[in-house]
């Protein structure tokens, strides 16, 4: 044992008398609550304040038998302000069993709308890692929002799939379910023999045990948990490479896959759409591309990060097409690697994938980008698609046609004011600048008035973006 110099000794002495002669007031304002919502004005009730996360640990067990989970998400964050208390988003009908911070019984309550609150045995200091470990089991919810549709947890006839576009994230595990506070993730999901659990990212081992399956995923680059996504079921699994050398996971529902050879043509043309997507916008910013297909009843396809999911439901036999590929993997630059920074900026996911679609029907033989724009600027001047401003099209309406068609026919527009080698700079350099990262409509119209005339492009921006109704071309 060494000895402690008396300099040291005496210092640490007089700091802990200071400490406990400290009045219990002025200890108790070094640390404040986390503020309970994210700061978006279309879901205030969503994100928390106070701290960022680092990395999310999902273990799930699914029964099919009782459709529910028995779950434990362990969360590494970092506190950036002294915390007295922080909240997770929690969404629906899950008991909590236990929860601990930095491996030590915290004290919880489920409050609001969404809001788990927990507060610590002690204050967190800003600056300090900490980690959370949540359990909890029941039948997670799933949410049927009049505009926005379904999201969260959804049985499927031999398994479940979560899909969490705007905030279905937290009915699944406790979460920051804010676009801002993106992560890495690990998954570990269990289900019974003989079904399959595939995850965003790569996989990392299954193991089977007493009549039970558990596949591990990685997902190894920074993910808002509005892209996150669970799958388990029966699937054909394809892992390959595509012939520019990204790796391929792709997955049909086995029930779905009724044709010869439907797996090899959804992963063949899945890689031809990724590598010529990394032509035109850069280096594929993920681990792995691929997607899966289930019969979801959703309705809608959506850009998960790494693997894109296709609702097949009533189309047992027919793939998604080239355009559909080209929006969602599109999407992995445009929303999955840059992310809008609020969801009033979400044009900059949807509108550059509506563009990708235009530009690879091109590609392919088809309509020119041209041509899809004048087809798309024909539709009558009282059409609902001309309400609204592109930038800021409201709460109800982010995936209404005004930020997908009209947020394209903006892309084009600057594609036609700064000409076609500036732009395919532009769309190269945007997503490399920024990936991994979010970014606002305000930063993007800067970033473009780099590559030509500021003025000239102000307008364009005031009469495509912020301006309500058919722009005079």
């Amino acid at each position: 044992m060494s000895k402690i110099p008396r300099a040291l000794l005496a210092l640490s002495l007089s700091l802990a008398a200071a400490l406990v002669a400290a009045p219990p007031a002025e200890a108790a304002t070094r640390f404040t609550p986390g503020a309970p919502g994210g700061g978006d004005p279309y879901f205030p009730d969503m994100g928390n304040g106070g701290y960022d996360v680092a990395h999310y640990d999902v273990e799930l067990k699914y029964d099919p038998a009782t459709k529910a989970i028995d779950a434990t998400t362990k969360i590494q964050a970092v506190a950036t302000q002294n915390l007295s208390r922080f909240n997770l988003d929690f969404l629906g009908p899950l008991q909590i069993s236990a929860v601990t911070v930095n491996g030590r019984p915290a004290e919880y309550a489920r409050t609001g709308a969404q809001e788990l609150e927990i507060t610590p045995p002690w204050g967190l200091w800003r600056g300090a890692p900490f980690q959370v470990s949540v359990s909890y089991a029941g039948v997670p919810q799933t949410v049927d929002d009049d505009a926005l549709g379904i999201s969260g947890w959804i049985p499927t006839s031999d398994g479940g799939l979560m899909l969490n576009q705007p905030f279905g994230a937290a009915t699944v595990y406790p979460v920051n379910d804010s676009p801002k506070d993106k992560a890495t993730y690990t998954f570990s999901i269990t289900a019974p023999e003989g079904l399959t659990s595939l995850a965003n990212g790569e996989p990392a081992g299954t193991r089977t045990k007493d009549g039970w399956t558990t596949a591990r995923w990685r997902m190894r680059q920074p993910m808002a948990s509005e892209l996150s996504v669970i799958a388990i079921g029966k699937f054909t699994v394809t892992d390959g490479v595509t012939p520019g050398g990204v790796r391929n996971i792709t997955a049909i529902d086995t029930a779905l896959d009724t044709a010869s050879g439907q797996d090899a043509d959804f992963q063949n043309r899945t890689g031809a759409v990724t590598d010529w997507l990394a032509a035109t916008y850069g280096r594929y910013p993920f681990g792995s591309t691929g997607g899966i297909v289930d019969d979801a009843h959703v309705s809608y396809a959506l850009e998960t990060q790494g693997r894109p999911v296709y609702d097949r439901y009533g189309r047992p036999g027919r793939n998604p097409s080239d355009g559909l590929l080209a929006h969602e993997l599109g999407h992995q630059w445009f929303g999955d690697s840059v992310t809008p920074a609020r969801w009033s900026d979400i044009w900059l996911n949807e509108g550059f994938a509506t563009y990708t679609e235009w530009l690879y029907t091109e590609h392919a033989g088809g309509a020119t980008a041209q041509a899809s724009f004048d087809e798309a600027y024909a539709t009558d001047a009282g059409d609902d698609l001309w309400k609204g401003k592109v930038a800021d099209p409201g709460r109800d309406h982010i995936f209404d046609g005004l930020v997908y068609d009209r947020g394209a026919m903006t892309v084009h527009m600057i594609r036609k004011t700064i000409g076609d080698d500036k732009f395919f700079r532009l769309v190269k350099l945007w997503p490399t600048i920024n990936k991994y990262g979010n970014a606002s409509t305000e930063d993007f119209t800067r970033f473009v008035k780099r590559f030509g005339d500021a003025a000239q492009l102000d307008a364009l921006f005031t009469k495509w973006l912020y301006t309500e109704g058919k722009p005079a071309l």
